[in-house]
């Protein structure tokens, strides 16, 4: 079955990689969001498997709120992914969002696999296509 994906991701260039990089990993991308408005929107509407999540959107850490309803109120497992992985952040994110995975940006490929099999329970193919 083919998992699929939201991106909340407010840096286009980031955001388009990361659709590659899941489409080369044979998921689908429902939907792109650049901010939490937009997220709770395409969450609800288009339902997806799990989302990786900007931490930072707009003016803060506007990310993680987001990310926090929509796994309460939507049952969405949130990846999230940063360029910022300062302990400050990290600690609000462990504690807000106990156990969702974190990739550092630039995200790569491996490690996106395996938090993505880490929060989802997805199987990873033996072999990965190469990057």
């Amino acid at each position: 079955m083919i998992q699929r994906a939201l991106i909340v991701e407010d840096e286009p260039l980031i955001a388009i990689d990361l659709e590659a990089t899941l489409r080369t990993l044979g998921f689908d991308v429902c939907g792109r969001a650049s901010n939490p408005r937009e997220a709770v929107e395409l969450a609800t509407s288009r339902q997806p498997d799990f989302i990786l999540m900007d931490v930072y959107l707009e003016e803060g850490r506007q990310g993680i709120n987001a990310a926090k309803w929509l796994r309460e109120a939507c049952g969405i497992p949130v990846l999230f992914i940063t360029g910022h992985s300062d302990w400050e952040t990290v600690a609000r994110i462990r504690d807000l969002m106990p156990g969702a995975p974190l990739c550092a940006k630039p995200v790569r490929p491996d490690r996106l696999v395996a938090a993505i099999a880490g929060a989802t329970g997805w199987n990873a193919p033996v072999s990965l296509p190469l990057f």
